[in-house]
């Protein structure tokens, strides 16, 4: 079943769309704001995102951009009301899948969503495959395998697992691990790092010792 985020700040209008989803049997999750929906996008997984343009808080352009700096792969349809062609040119530049302007018929709304979702069940045989001990990662798909079974990691644990990987043999500070898997703009606790590394260690780790090694102090890495 396909996980569907809707990013609409008209609830009447999402709550209509939710309700042709389901009646399709899609997993439909609603966002209202742009905060919320990267909130959800960060903790769930989703197939496609509907991003409306206009929403408060951070508008759908925004939400976009921070999406594809982390993710080239999840389909996303624009929705707005306004249907200026710099509207459709700057969403698309920005990496929206497709667009589509309000109001819009339904059958069209899912045959688009249709379409997209089968683009993206085809991803081509990569060669850019990582190993490390029992863990298999695959940067093109961001798919992680530990003896040929598919372990789910959320967006930032994998995000999380991924740079420390690619960084292999180097000690890396919270500090540096905030910035670069949450962004220069995160206010949180640098203890969100631990948490995650403990998220890790929990879907990751078969054998002692873990795979990713604690440096008191500092932070953490990932050492042969």
């Amino acid at each position: 079943m396909s996980k569907i985020l809707i990013v609409e700040d008209d609830e009447k209008i999402a709550r209509v769309i939710q309700l042709e989803l389901e009646f399709e049997s899609y997993d439909v999750v609603n966002a209202y704001t742009g905060k919320e929906a990267l909130e959800l996008y960060e903790k769930e997984g989703f197939d496609l995102i509907l991003l409306d343009v206009m929403i408060p808080e951070l508008n759908g352009l925004e939400v976009l951009r921070r999406i594809r700096q982390k993710d080239e792969h999840i389909r996303i349809i624009m929705l707005t009301a306004r249907d200026a062609v710099m509207d459709k040119v700057s969403g698309l530049d920005s990496g929206a899948n497709d667009y589509m302007t309000k109001p819009f018929e339904i059958e069209e709304l899912l045959a688009r969503i249709r379409a997209q979702l089968k683009e993206s069940s085809y991803r081509p045989a990569t060669r850019d495959e990582l190993e490390f001990r029992h863990i298999q990662v695959r940067p093109s798909t961001r798919e992680v395998f530990i003896e040929d079974e598919d372990v789910h990691l959320t967006q930032k644990e994998y995000d999380l697992f991924y740079y420390l990987l690619t960084n292999k043999n180097q000690v890396l500070s919270r500090e540096q691990i905030i910035e670069a898997v949450w962004g220069y703009d995160y206010f949180g606790d640098t203890n969100t790092v631990d948490v995650y590394v403990r998220y890790l260690r929990k879907k990751i780790d078969r054998e002692a010792p873990s795979v990713i090694s604690s440096v008191r102090g500092i932070g953490y890495m990932i050492k042969d």
